[in-house]
């Protein structure tokens, strides 16, 4: 078959999987995403909140009657189905109507939560505009699943594409795309939150960057480069800040090591780092001309349980303390299961034999990081914070394997001599 033919047949793969678990996979997020979707296409505030508070609580009672089902005592009892629904309707719905009353009515989002926690979804509309069309066409359970499926298969279709880009067998940019599916970024953009669509734009900005690399169609990978960016700071904006300031940072070391080799860095390169620090700095500045939660904002809402208690008047202490105590307790349970520190090695190891674009690899997957320092909280959903940083594993370990695979189809009787190191082209 034709390796677009491949590519359909793994992406129809990945959707039939999916099917398994249509409900469920909501978190206490997509409300905010969904009652602002629902906003956006024309639903007043009572009743988006009626929708997405059925949404919800479907999805806790599918998870209920999944988990009473293998349940060594219970399996024989009743379907909780209806009393599960009728107990989270009751908890939820009256909660929002006395905000609602209260005249917590402003912004896009429906008041699951106080203003100042509900503040921080309403300056992202990029991933609740997307849902839009789906949600209309196909209803909000389906919608969000057939959303999930689009963002999840692109994210696998980006990743074939930069592999290819480089050079990368057929066979290996599928394993790519496979690996952006079965590692643990596949399942989080398949759940309703930001996440999916902000890997896939992403990955999107790195193949504008391999394509500048490459010196193919060097226009169109700085659009994407750019488009990518600014689409970021509509979903999210600390992923715009973040992803441009260390694709700047990248393109910046790459252009220093060239001129250091008596070589030029190349305009389209040079240009990759300016979009960078042009994003960066637009994003602070845009952020600030219209008001969105700052920094010292976000660590309240992180320090105070969503602004459940009192200020913290001593907020960069407290915050800094965490950190620390946060990243000795993740260290010792990632040693403990040591899957996701292999996976970093194997795909560094990879980006290592494409230097010029390992280092821009590199530079994605350490958003992810930063994302996560950024909230040092070690109950968060899934990891989902630091996702970003499994692209390395998804685009590194197909470039390990080229390499590998190179070296065992060399001709016999020419040795295994140490191959020349890539040099930052």
């Amino acid at each position: 078959m034709r390796p677009r033919t491949w590519v359909l047949v793994l992406a129809g793969v990945f959707a039939v999987l999916q099917l398994a678990n249509v409900t469920g996979r909501d978190t206490p997020d997509t409300k905010n995403y969904l009652s602002y979707a629902l906003s956006l296409r024309g639903d007043g505030k009572e009743e988006a909140a009626a929708t997405t508070i059925d949404y919800v609580c479907a999805g806790r009672a599918s998870i209920a009657r999944r988990d009473q089902g293998v349940d060594v005592v219970r399996f024989h009892a009743p379907d909780p189905t209806a009393r599960v629904m009728g107990e989270c309707r009751d908890a939820e719905l009256p909660r929002v109507q006395a905000r609602l009353r209260a005249g917590q009515t402003g912004g896009s989002t429906v008041p699951f939560m106080p203003e100042r926690f509900m503040r921080i979804f309403e300056v992202r509309p990029g991933y609740p505009l997307f849902l839009v069309p789906f949600v209309t066409a196909f209803g909000v359970t389906w919608g969000l699943w057939v959303s999930g499926v689009v963002i999840t298969v692109a994210g696998g279709v980006l990743a074939f594409l930069i592999l290819r880009t480089l050079s990368v067998p057929v066979p290996l940019a599928l394993t790519g795309q496979a690996l952006f599916h079965v590692l643990p970024c596949g399942a989080t953009a398949m759940r309703p939150m930001t996440e999916g669509l902000m890997l896939a734009l992403t990955l999107a900005a790195l193949w504008g960057c391999a394509l500048v690399l490459e010196g193919r169609r060097a226009r169109a990978g700085l659009a994407l480069v750019g488009g990518s960016l600014l689409a970021l700071f509509t979903v999210k904006h600390s992923q715009a800040l973040f992803l441009g300031l260390c694709l700047a940072t990248a393109g910046a070391l790459i252009a220093v090591h060239r001129r250091r080799h008596g070589r030029s860095p190349g305009r389209p390169l040079v240009a990759v780092a300016w979009i960078g620090l042009g994003a960066a700095l637009g994003t602070l500045l845009l952020a600030k001309a219209l008001t969105y939660p700052s920094e010292s904002e976000s660590l309240q809402d992180l320090l105070t349980d969503h602004f459940a208690r009192p200020d913290r008047t001593r907020l960069w202490p407290e915050f800094l303390h965490l950190e620390f105590n946060f990243w000795v307790e993740w260290l010792r349970r990632q040693l403990w299961e040591p899957l996701f520190l292999t996976a970093l090695a194997a795909g560094m190891w990879g980006a290592l034999r494409r230097p010029a674009f390992g280092c821009f690899l590199a530079a994605a997957a350490f958003t992810g990081i930063l994302t996560q320092a950024g909230h040092p909280d070690i109950t968060i959903w899934g990891d989902r914070l630091i996702v970003p940083a499994w692209l390395l594993p998804v685009v590194g370990v197909p470039l390990l394997l080229d390499r590998v695979e190179r070296g065992w189809a060399r001709v016999p009787g020419q040795g295994f001599e140490e191959p020349a190191v890539h040099s930052m082209r």
